[in-house]
């Protein structure tokens, strides 16, 4: 990628209940050992973990001694994508998957583009515990892409951006087959001052409804501390589910101190937690 800034360095029931059961993945199980959040009954698990330059086993340490169970997840979707770890193929993924078998931790990926779905079976993608992706690459006037995050991102327009910006988020909701909606409400460093004035209750109205109609969990995310209370709240009273994230790289992956916050300040119970679909209930599987 050259010299450009890279976002890993931007971001240094009887019968038929007992089969369904048994056909969970042991990662899956173990939500009942995370540990709860502040006394509660919310298990707390950082749904955002990349391994990076490290090893799941060096993750692992981390989350024992944190107290946080993770999920893992590595980039997918089309090579050309350039990141340093993108899985393309059925192969790669089954691989990936592999690897992390038998170990305490979820399988996921984070999914890049709107045609990653064209990388792989669905097959392959329903071994998945769970995808998530986010709206941070965003798709231009010109049809070209550009990553948000990098120097050089041209805004113009604030509204005129924003009322893009929104559009574009339902659309990655509403064309993926997702779990999880990462990084929500993040903003480019130029407008994140901006963010309470920018970010108006119809524009969270908009993903909000989105996330419900297709069932796509919203992150809480702990990098960025968003999304703030009042699109939080919003999507509460909705029904809308929430998962915690922290994309953080490094020694401080799984600290979800904002993401507790969040949960004494809504008020969250379990009901409002996002876990895996099971095995025939997954987005890939069941979306249209």
């Amino acid at each position: 990628m050259g010299g450009k800034i890279t976002r890993r360095k931007f971001i240094a029931g009887a019968t038929a209940a007992a089969g369904t059961a048994s056909a969970l993945s042991a990662s899956t199980q173990a939500m009942e050992e995370a540990p709860a959040a502040g006394g509660g009954d919310i298990p707390l698990v950082d749904f955002h973990v990349h391994r990076d330059n490290t090893t799941v086993e060096k993750l692992l340490e981390i989350s024992q001694a944190r107290g946080v169970k993770f999920g893992i997840v590595e980039h997918a979707g089309k090579k050309e994508l350039k990141y340093p770890i993108i899985y393309s193929t059925d192969e790669e993924l089954k691989a990936y998957i592999a690897s992390l078998e038998g170990k305490p931790v979820y399988k996921g990926v984070q999914a890049e583009y709107l045609d990653w779905m064209t990388c792989f079976s669905k097959e392959a993608v329903a071994q998945l515990d769970y995808v998530l992706s986010d709206a941070m690459t965003i798709r231009q006037q010109d049809g070209t892409w550009a990553k948000m995050w990098e120097k050089g991102f041209v805004i113009g327009d604030a509204q005129q951006f924003m009322d893009r910006y929104t559009d574009y988020n339902v659309e990655v909701i509403a064309a993926e087959p997702l779990d999880i909606m990462a990084n929500p409400t993040w903003l480019p460093e130029p407008l994140a001052q901006d963010y309470d004035a920018l970010w108006t209750p119809a524009r969270n109205r908009k993903i909000v409804d989105a996330a419900l109609k297709y069932n796509v969990a919203i992150e809480i995310n702990s990098q960025y501390c968003v999304p703030r209370l009042p699109f939080l709240r919003m999507a509460k009273e909705a029904g809308v589910r929430f998962s915690f994230g922290s994309n953080i790289r490094g020694p401080n992956v799984g600290k979800l101190d904002y993401c507790v916050e969040m949960i004494k300040r809504l008020g969250l119970t379990r009901a409002d937690i996002f876990t895996p679909a099971p095995p025939g209930k997954k987005p890939i599987q069941v979306r249209k």
